[in-house]
């Protein structure tokens, strides 16, 4: 897999000590490439001293950079001294990736003109002139920060993750299969004003899914090994063999959905035409999506599939949709997030069973097997969930965990439980705000990094929820 790459942009103004620019290329490569990333970085040659200091050589930089467009994920602006924030602008106004600013902090016993930089200082005046001309910026905690520091690796790879979510959520494709069913008012979306923000909805009719699926064979090679994948993926032992294998099938046509529309992340119409039709529930697929890398939810919940991608381009793990569903006894600070079955086995507590779906076996036994039964790991987690209203897309994210509080076995489907600090507070923030009964889940803390790039780069309306 290709490292993701920054573009070092290194800053100067004409009266500050040549040699600190020197440095600071010299540190700066070193901790692009400590940290695991590539870099680009402009020939010292092409301008003094090997940085900006002037519109003219802002225009050389930007000329550079438009060269290798396609190369670099994010820029990182370098501030060895009090740069100058006209070059900047010259060089970076069309980078059209994240912009990372960082300072050098100073020194004390350093402070004389040799050495001292104001690179504390400067930030402010590059950052107010960038917001003047509306060019979009990140800046981490601390404010400066020497590159050759625990502090910095930090930023770096947050600010990586940043650039993985606007990357990949820039421009992508979320196939639905299925229509929304009718009693799910709550999953409605406005596919024209997703296009607005560069995501690409492709419909399909469940009733093609289904004809797919009778269309394929028993001993398909494509259905044979997905079959074997499966049986590896979680315990099947309880499934009668014609229902692995319709599963099987489903599992195979959705993957050449995948292939031909180049799908990125899906949402499925799950209930009930499978269960009637096909005498399966396809809880197990959608957890097994999830782990593959391909954000999943389920009940047509589209949105959800929106923030389950951020987060897994985020953190680089598996995602999950769940619902709000229980109150934990008397504890007012935890809630029992659940869904039917398709947590996605790395994030769950040990190797699930593939059952039959309760609800549909009390009233229509053999009709629902495909549930992935267990309970989700304790981790710390983010939050989120997203929907449209007036052409905007609006999202919240907030952290919290899942503990290991044991929920009793009876308890069917796959669920944990959730400790979210003020808990009842933030619900009546959810209730107001118009968000709907589920929300998903991302392993690790990553608010900072998907308000970020959500917010101050892909323009989606951000609500807090803490109040």
């Amino acid at each position: 897999m290709k490292k993701q790459t920054f573009a070092l942009y290194f800053g100067n103004r004409g009266f500050m000590p040549a040699e600190l620019i020197e440095g600071a290329r010299q540190d700066m490569a070193k901790a692009v490439t400590d940290a695991g990333f590539d870099y680009l970085m402009m020939d010292a040659g092409a301008t003094r001293y090997g940085a900006v200091a002037t519109r003219d050589e802002g225009q050389l930089y930007h000329d550079w950079l438009k060269s290798h467009e396609g190369e670099y994920d994010g820029v990182i602006l370098c501030m060895p001294i009090f740069i100058d924030e006209n070059g900047a602008v010259a060089a970076l106004q069309d980078a059209g990736v994240p912009i990372l600013m960082q300072a050098y902090p100073d020194e004390i016993g350093k402070m004389d003109f040799k050495h001292r930089r104001d690179a504390f200082c400067g930030k402010f005046s590059v950052t107010d002139v960038f917001y003047q001309y509306r060019i979009p910026f990140t800046v981490l905690k601390p404010h400066a920060v020497h590159p050759l520091t625990e502090a910095f690796r930090r930023n770096l790879d947050d600010f990586a993750a940043v650039c993985r979510v606007v990357k990949g959520m820039k421009r992508f494709n979320l196939g639905c299969i299925g229509a929304r069913t009718t009693a799910f008012k709550t999953v409605r979306f406005d596919e024209v004003a997703l296009q607005r923000y560069g995501i690409n909805v492709e419909s399909f009719d469940l009733s093609e899914l289904i004809w797919k699926v009778g269309k394929k064979s028993d001993d398909d090679p494509a259905v044979q090994a997905k079959k074997e994948r499966l049986e590896n993926y979680a315990d099947f032992s309880r499934v009668p063999a014609a229902n692995l294998h319709t599963l099987a099938k489903i599992s195979v046509v959705i993957d050449e959905y995948i292939r031909e529309y180049h799908l990125d992340a899906l949402t499925l119409r799950c209930w009930n035409e499978m269960e009637t039709i096909l005498r399966v529930c396809p809880c197990v697929l959608i957890s097994e999506l999830n782990d593959r890398g391909i954000a999943c939810s389920c009940e047509i919940d589209l949105t959800s599939a929106i923030s389950m991608h951020a987060m897994q381009l985020a953190s680089g793990k598996p995602t999950a949709c769940l619902d709000w569903n229980n109150n934990y006894g008397e504890d007012e600070n935890k809630v029992i997030l659940f869904h039917c079955g398709p947590v996605a086995q790395t994030l769950m507590a040990g190797k699930g069973t593939v059952t039959e779906h309760k609800m549909f076996a009390k009233g229509d036994p053999g009709s629902g097997w495909g549930s992935n039964e267990g309970r989700i790991a304790a981790f710390d987690m983010t939050y989120s969930n997203c929907f449209t209203e007036n052409g905007k897309l609006k999202i919240y994210t907030a952290e919290a965990k899942i503990t290991d509080d044991p929920i009793e076995p009876q308890f069917f489907g796959c669920g944990g439980v959730a400790e979210i600090p003020n808990l009842q507070d933030k619900l009546i923030r959810l209730a107001k705000t118009g968000f709907k009964h589920h929300t998903t889940v991302g392993v690790g803390h990553m608010k900072a990094v998907l308000d970020e790039a959500l917010g101050t780069y892909l323009g989606y309306e951000l609500t807090e929820i803490e109040g």
